[in-house]
């Protein structure tokens, strides 16, 4: 058997749900309006709301169409590289380099976090679970590389994990108000050595914790 079959009705979900991800993560939900979803789609307002109960649940699936493909992209070819460390070195090369392919308009989980700060409590839940499962899947890279015996025993998992996201989210926020490359470059760059120097086991250069 090659798989189960999917229904015309869940085909119609799932490629409405793939159009209207563009338009969520560039308008914001607040932005996008249900003539937009209706262009974009080529549906009326009922065959749009005969496969969701609200626009807000449309937005939440959207989100969640938006960060898999971003994450897909981000752990590309990850699980192959046995060293941890490398593994996080080459996480940073496709956060910088693998950005085509993505939804348009930038990070979802950026785009999402600053929209949904005050006003829509289900999308920032979506938000906050995907912060969570990114920095879980981070932080247990490191743990395994301390089991392993190559990321030093005195590195806190957790930190580093943070460190990484704050540091790649934080310059793609100057990188899109700057429209330039350079802030999340120098970011990578910055992060690249911190692994080094301070992750990787054995390094000559890294220091105790104080």
């Amino acid at each position: 058997m090659s798989g189960m079959k999917v229904s015309k009705g869940e085909h119609t979900r799932q490629e409405i749900i793939r159009k209207a991800a563009p338009l969520f993560n560039q308008k914001g939900y607040e932005g996008t309006a249900l003539s937009d979803l209706m262009e974009a789609t080529g549906l009326e307002k009922g065959g749009i709301y005969r496969h969701f109960d609200s626009k807000q649940e449309l937005a939440g699936e959207a989100f969640s169409h938006a960060w898999k493909m971003a994450m897909d992209r981000r752990f590309e070819g990850i699980d192959e590289i046995p060293n941890a460390v490398d593994r996080l070195q080459q996480f940073l090369r496709n956060f910088r380099e693998r950005r085509s392919g993505l939804v348009a308009g930038g990070c979802p989980l950026l785009n999402t976090a600053i929209e949904a700060d005050d006003g829509n409590p289900e999308l920032r839940g979506k938000a906050r679970a995907a912060l969570h499962s990114w920095q879980d899947r981070l932080q247990s890279i490191v743990e395994e590389g301390q089991q392993k015996g190559e990321i030093g025993s005195d590195v806190d998992a957790e930190e580093v994990a943070t460190l990484i996201i704050t540091t790649l989210e934080g310059s793609l926020m100057v990188s899109r108000l700057q429209k330039k490359d350079e802030p999340l470059l120098f970011a990578c760059r910055h992060l690249e050595e911190y692994l080094e120097m301070k992750v990787r086991a054995g390094s000559s250069k890294r220091a105790k914790r104080p």
